[in-house]
């Protein structure tokens, strides 16, 4: 190609729409306590190991190479609250009796949720990692983008946008009794509710 031609090219190519990703790759977070943080997302996102020293650590649960590096550098003071930042990173499971019944096993194991919220588009449970990080694992509450899209414009997520705390316990109890995933899935009825009773920082 001759340089006109290039240049025309890349003129072209300055006026098209920016393409988005094909997929979100991975998360990396910085730490110094490499190994309680790697123990931690092993076991929570039933993770491996694809690569695995003292100073950096590449976990996997599928076919990408790494979904969460960790890097150890020594001396980092701890997160303070009050700053800004990230807020979490989520996780999407299947179906409710996948989420439900992952939270019983990774409670058995010493991880629990700091908060269990019925967002209406999904039913999420957050938990926090040794540093303090926040990961919410969630599963869609509708079975279409339009459906979940409707939902924030309701009248019900105008008076409570932020969502509905449930009991994991309770409700993988009635899920277990036979009660139809659809229905538990369903935000239930909630007066106004704002930032005041989100349970994670």
């Amino acid at each position: 190609m001759s340089m006109p031609a290039i240049a025309a090219a890349i003129e072209d190519i300055k006026h098209q729409p920016v393409v988005s990703p094909t997929h979100f790759a991975h998360v990396v977070f910085r730490t110094s306590q490499i190994k309680a943080m790697s123990d931690w997302y092993k076991t929570a996102l039933n993770a491996h190991a694809a690569f695995e020293t003292e100073m950096l650590v590449f976990l996997t649960y599928d076919e990408e190479h790494h979904r969460v590096a960790i890097l150890n550098v020594e001396g980092l003071a701890e997160q303070p609250d009050g700053v800004v930042g990230l807020q979490h990173i989520a996780y999407s499971y299947k179906s409710l009796h996948e989420l439900l019944g992952n939270y019983v096993r990774l409670r058995e194991k010493g991880i629990v949720p700091k908060w269990s919220v019925n967002h209406g588009p999904t039913t999420s449970l957050y938990y926090s990692d040794p540093d303090g990080n926040q990961v919410e694992f969630q599963v869609d509450n509708y079975d279409s983008l339009e459906e979940a899209t409707a939902f924030f414009y309701s009248e019900a997520f105008a008076v409570n946008p932020i969502g509905v705390p449930f009991d994991p316990d309770a409700l993988y109890e009635r899920l277990l009794a036979g009660e139809d995933e659809r229905q538990l899935k369903l935000r239930p009825p909630s007066g106004p509710a704002g930032p005041e009773i989100i349970g994670i920082r």
